[in-house]
């Protein structure tokens, strides 16, 4: 099998969630026996001294017998953040003026005010692993 058709084959499905210097990458992905699984991928962008862009990339990988368990860990783990010191950013080192936009027509506005190519397709709005 060619490299190209093994990679097609491979992703499935993605969403992509930005979120300040962070980005997360969702991807549906199948095995070699078809079956899918999900890759997250955080990458967080760093400039050296000299300007350069780089990023540093952690990834998951999720099985399908792993669904629920996380799925039911992760919202009472986030459930119990919310209620406990509440939806607003109180770190030091957060920007002010980081504004969490997940409205396409708002991401591709801001995008192209940063001189970005606007992601159309691929603005993230929800998690549900039950869709998966």
């Amino acid at each position: 099998m060619k490299e190209q058709d093994r990679y097609e084959k491979e992703e499935i499905h993605s969403k992509v969630l930005r979120a300040g210097r962070r980005t997360y990458f969702f991807d549906v992905r199948a095995t070699k026996a078809d079956d899918y699984y999900l890759t997250i991928t955080e990458s967080k962008k760093y400039t050296d001294d000299r300007g350069n862009a780089t990023y540093k990339k952690h990834k998951i990988y999720l099985y399908k017998e792993d669904f629920e368990g996380f799925t039911d860990i992760l919202g009472g783990i986030t459930n119990f953040i919310v209620n406990a010191k509440g939806s607003e950013v109180i770190s030091e080192t957060h920007q002010s003026d980081f504004k969490k936009t997940y409205d396409s027509e708002e991401l591709e506005k801001q995008e192209a005010e940063e001189g970005q190519e606007p992601l159309k397709s691929n603005v993230f709005t929800d998690v549900s692993f039950d869709d998966i």
